[in-house]
């Protein structure tokens, strides 16, 4: 690995750490050089999920576009990145370990839905606003009686 500071690569592993239920691991470097530490990710490489969108055509999945989902509908809410994190991760684990290759955008929402309602039910009713597209004021009503229930 090289050093981010000085480019060399001479550098010893300080500290290891299991992150994601194993998908990544989080090393901590010194360099030899220049003795500056830095931290470097190692993901472990997935088999290719293709999301199947509602026109039909397929996309390569992309964590990041969850993420920025679930940002837009926790603004200004209390709701840290640390939760946000974790919710894009388990969505994440839960679509590689069901093992499809290819999967519905109906279903990563839905998915992204079940978790968003038990972190925050004013983020979920957001994306859910969005996700399902909402047409009028009554579709609102009928997601918030559904919360109350």
């Amino acid at each position: 690995m090289r050093c981010p500071f000085c480019k060399h690569d001479n550098d010893r592993v300080i500290d290891t750490r299991a992150m994601e239920n194993g998908f990544l691991i989080r090393r901590r470097r010194s360099c030899g050089s220049c003795r500056r530490r830095f931290t470097t990710y190692e993901r472990l490489e997935e088999f290719d999920i293709r999301v199947i969108k509602r026109d039909l055509s397929r996309q390569p999945f992309e964590p990041e576009k969850i993420r920025r989902g679930i940002e837009r509908a926790c603004w200004k809410r209390p709701v840290s990145s640390e939760q946000i994190e974790l919710l894009v991760q388990e969505i994440e684990t839960e679509l590689y370990v069901d093992g499809e290759t290819e999967i519905e955008c109906q279903a990563i929402g839905e998915l992204v839905l079940k978790r968003l309602y038990s972190v925050d039910e004013v983020a979920y009713v957001r994306f859910a606003s969005v996700y399902r597209d909402f047409a009028n004021v009554e579709d609102f009503f009928r997601v918030i009686e559904s919360i109350r229930d």
